[in-house]
């Protein structure tokens, strides 16, 4: 326990250290049109209580022209395409890992400590090929429930202003 703390400590210390000098990007790519207006909302609400230097970075890509796989690889590929060799890829996916809020902030610490931008994945209709999965760092599942699209992008700004204040410390999160 006591080895846990030293441990947190030293990776606020050294993202502290590193927010001094830069911006801590994190980069949304997400299949579908522009926000709804009750999403934008919502939206405009948690990035507004973002810090510095969190910032996040949205890349709206439109859905395929084709169906099933054919759409899924389309997408896939293009999500792919905006995919840098040195971000920290996390796709959503109801299939994926469960984690709590304290376990997302963690690796979002230790992305931005080893200088890797978060990147998020809201595949299309028909999700992402075994190709994308097989390429993120982590396979996230928000619930074993499906979402909207739309209602996906809500929920993970949120979850990252979450992160945010539970790594600076802050009061939003109870445990």
């Amino acid at each position: 326990s006591s080895r846990r703390i030293q441990n947190r400590q030293l990776i606020m210390m050294r993202l502290r250290l590193w927010q001094k000098n830069c911006e801590l990007m994190l980069k949304i790519i997400a299949i579908g049109k522009k926000h709804e207006p009750w999403v934008a909302t919502g939206i405009e609400r948690y990035q507004k209580r973002l810090q510095r230097p969190w910032n996040i970075v949205w890349e709206l890509l439109p859905h395929s022209p084709f169906d099933s796989n054919n759409a899924r690889r389309d997408e896939s590929e293009r999500i792919l395409s905006r995919c840098g060799a040195d971000e920290f890829i996390v796709v959503l996916d109801e299939r994926g890992k469960l984690l709590n809020s304290p376990a997302l902030s963690r690796s979002l610490s230790q992305a931005f400590t080893s200088n890797r931008t978060p990147t998020f994945v809201i595949g299309g209709a028909y999700g992402v090929t075994d190709a994308l999965r097989s390429r993120a760092n982590l396979v996230w599942s928000l619930s074993p429930l499906v979402f909207p699209h739309q209602l996906v992008r809500l929920i993970l700004v949120e979850q990252l202003y979450r992160a945010q204040e539970i790594a600076q410390g802050g009061k939003y999160h109870h445990e």
